[in-house]
């Protein structure tokens, strides 16, 4: 009997793949990567037009050597590495280790991992990609020659252990770009005026808006008092009443960017983890009686299209739960922005009809939230339109127009299911008013009171993990693949760290970052590296020769990088002396940088090797010892607060202590914010006391 070898990237891939094949199929891992440029040295000659030193990684022969006997024995082999560049760079480097011809069609593809998608990858196999190989060796070169150049040159110049490439700097370069425009932010004061007005139908909330038909703007107090005169003693009647139908359209299904943007906003998870879980559930989890199986398709991806069996399920779910008013009059595709590399759908589960709970008690909490939030999307995205009726109140007083905005979800269509999150933290005018279509020209309305409320214009936010993936992606930086491994970097090499989900530049990235915008300005310049990803995205094309790109790249950065070691001198990092005392040699400890924050180390290193927290007090002593309470983090790096007199007293709180105990019973109050409000609670459960402390609206 015939036998046909099948090797995947990781053992879970081929534990769901194997039963699907049969006796006649035995399937392998390669574990990834099986070659790879060494990591002693370049490892790319520039004397040979930058051709690559392949090697075998170390640690890796025993399995090389399984993976030859088995090919050996074989009849077939097939390759079915994942659906990308990576994935047929690691086909392509296996070919060679297992001495297959690169003429046979030994190369499969498949986007999820089920039965009808295995067997119809094996009767379409086809030859490597080389265009899409060359692409992916094209950005592998590029950056070991970066990275082994400009990296050294850091060491040198500023200390050991920093690195720099052409992703990673420029995501530095954009949380660098934002901490400048934050510095130069000058805060204007401005103020809104809103009226409470009663009508026979009830009560409702109206803006001021406008002042002689254009828009009025309140800079100050003074404006202020003068329109609030101005309106003293003025009826307030209904001048304008309009309904409005609007259709809401639903988002797409997930790519890589919006499922980890998504995931950050609903689930507070960051891209890492992200796509670890991802990971899971497309390589396959065990179902019990159905054995191991993928449940959701490819997740590196940048592309929306569907397949039409996919779209099929998700009609049958549709009509059968919800009726036929929930699904359009024909399937909904979307469209693709730019160019769609990496896998060719978008992020779905690859059986629609198997619910999120009906993976209850199989899937891990985290799993489960991850599918639903996966599956939830893909069948919002195939449902009908939203219907949702607008209406506008307005009230001219004199000069002065009111507006009252309300909405009503007249048909619910995809928001029945599914709702997109939205990073926008202003709260809307339609939100506050429950107003009906009673509601007529020519009504009286009854002033309740007219209340005014200062305010000041806001720096642009930091980014989050999420909103710099947005960014990432909207300027073209990088590909779904590199998103979450990019932002992981910045934060292990010390040029970024996460406070309160926001990213915030520190000392040693303020310091690499100014260095290279002066000596390599192509380097962290965003037009400069998007313009490269279209390169490598020709090259996969094939319409472009790789070798040719990495010239063009490498001859101006080559002139730089000699320039930069003749100019750059030596930057020296002044550490911060503390007043804590090394107790095991005497010295004043200093205040360094590590990937959680700041924390105290002897300056003797390495000498003495002595390093301890550095804590930082909130200013709230502790409930139970009266100690200070001061900022700590997990294990996982994530911020708590916890006594100053660990272990002995192991207070703890999560959440943020305020300043002040409760009025009512004296215990800790907390900080709690919501995007409309700020406000402090009692962590008595039999008191639970609130002050608000800010509020929108």
């Amino acid at each position: 009997m015939s036998k046909t070898l099948v090797i995947v990237e990781s053992p879970a891939k081929a534990k769901s793949i194997s039963k699907f094949l049969g006796s006649r199929y035995t399937v392998k891992a390669s574990m990834g990567h099986l070659r790879d440029l060494p990591k002693s040295q370049m490892g790319v000659d520039l004397e040979n037009d930058f051709e690559p030193k392949y090697i075998a990684i170390r640690g890796r022969g025993d399995l090389i050597k399984e993976l030859r006997a088995a090919a050996k024995s074989a009849d077939r082999v097939f390759l079915a590495s994942d659906p990308d560049r990576e994935g047929e760079a690691i086909a392509w480097h296996l070919s060679y280790l297992l001495g297959l011809e690169q003429t046979d069609k030994i190369r499969i593809e498949f986007h999820e991992i089920t039965k009808q998608a295995i067997q119809t990858a094996i009767k379409h196999s086809r030859h490597i990609d080389q265009d899409r190989v060359d692409a992916q060796q094209a950005r592998r070169v590029l950056d070991r020659l970066v990275g082994y150049q400009l990296s050294p040159l850091l060491w040198r110049k500023i200390k050991k252990g920093l690195s720099a490439g052409r992703v990673q700097s420029v995501a530095v370069r954009l949380i660098d770009d934002r901490e400048e425009e934050i510095r130069a932010f000058v805060s204007e004061e401005y103020w809104s005026l809103t009226a409470e007005l009663q009508f026979a139908g009830g009560k409702f909330l109206a803006k001021l808006v406008k002042k002689s038909g254009k828009k009025i703007s309140i800079s100050n107090r003074t404006e202020m008092e003068t329109v609030l005169e101005e309106l003293k003693g003025k009826e307030f009647k209904v001048s304008d009443v309009r309904t409005k139908e609007k259709k809401r359209l639903p988002a797409p299904p997930f790519t890589t960017s919006s499922l980890q943007q998504e995931a950050h906003r609903k689930l507070g998870f960051s891209p890492k983890r992200t796509m670890m879980l991802a990971q899971q559930l497309y390589e396959g989890l065990d179902l019990g009686k159905e054995g191991t199986v993928g449940l959701i398709t490819y997740m590196r991806t940048d592309s929306v299209k569907i397949a039409d069996i996919a779209q099929t399920e998700a009609k049958e779910w549709i009509l059968g739960n919800y009726g036929g008013d929930y699904y359009p009059p024909e399937p909904r595709q979307f469209t693709t922005k730019g160019r769609a590399q990496e896998a060719h759908e978008a992020i779905r589960p690859t059986l629609p009809l198997r619910t999120p709970d009906a993976l209850k008690g199989i899937l891990s909490r985290d799993q489960l939230r991850l599918y639903r939030l996966i599956w939830e999307r893909f069948m919002a995205s195939q449902m009908s339109v939203a219907v949702v009726d607008t209406l506008t109140v307005e009230s001219l007083v004199d000069e002065y127009l009111f507006r009252a905005n309300a909405s009503t979800v007249r048909f619910p269509g995809f928001l029945a299911i599914y709702e997109e999150g939205n990073d926008d933290t202003e709260a809307k005018d339609e939100e506050q008013n429950s107003l009906t279509i009673s509601v007529s020209p020519g009504e009286q309305l009854k002033l309740i009171k007219l209340q005014e409320k200062q305010h000041f214009t806001e720096p642009p936010p930091r980014y989050t993990e999420a909103s710099l993936v947005r960014k990432m992606e909207e300027e073209g930086i990088g590909r779904p693949s590199t998103y979450a491994p990019t932002i992981e970097t910045i934060q292990t090499r010390g040029y970024v760290v996460k406070e309160e989900k926001q990213l915030l530049l520190t000392e040693l990235g303020d310091i690499v970052i100014t260095l290279l915008k002066e000596h390599f300005p192509d380097i962290v310049n965003l037009e400069f590296t998007a313009n490269l990803e279209e390169k490598l995205d020709l090259i996969e094309e094939g319409k472009a020769p790789w070798k040719a790109v990495v010239e063009e790249y490498y001859q101006p950065f080559s002139v730089t990088l000699a320039e930069a070691e003749e100019k750059i001198g030596k930057v020296k990092i002044e550490d911060q002396v503390s007043e804590e005392i090394c107790e095991n040699c005497g010295r004043n400890m200093v205040i360094k940088m590590g990937r959680y924050g700041k924390f105290l180390a002897c300056p003797g290193f390495p000498e003495c090797r002595n390093t301890k927290p550095l804590f930082e007090e909130v200013g709230t002593p502790c409930p139970n010892c009266s100690k200070p309470l001061v900022v700590r983090r997990s294990k996982k790096g994530r911020k708590f607060y916890g006594c100053l007199g660990y272990p002995e007293c192991d207070f703890v709180s999560w959440e943020m202590p305020a300043p002040e105990p409760c009025p009512e019973c004296g215990q800790l109050m907390v900080v709690k914010s919501t995007k409309r409000q700020k406000k402090h609670v009692c962590t008595n459960r039999e008191c639970r006391h609130t002050i608000v402390i800010e509020e929108e609206g």
